[in-house]
């Protein structure tokens, strides 16, 4: 599999495994840090799941060039 094949979907799980380099953090760190930057990294996932899925009701053929109507 070819990762610009990978939908973002996906992809997700591979992003979580950012969450493996926090908890060795958290370990060897405070807890209250590993916390917030797995807060963090939940956050970023999270967004970047909803803006790289597909939008509901988008079809090309519906386009109209500017200007006119």
């Amino acid at each position: 599999m070819v990762l610009e094949d990978a939908s973002p979907r996906v992809a997700l799980p591979v992003g979580l495994l950012a969450l493996l380099p926090v908890a060795w953090y958290g370990l060897g760190s405070s807890l209250a840090a590993a916390a917030v930057s797995t807060i963090n990294v939940v956050l970023i996932l999270a967004c970047l799941y909803v803006a790289f899925g597909p939008v509901d009701g988008h079809h090309e053929s519906e386009s109209k060039p500017a200007g006119t109507s």
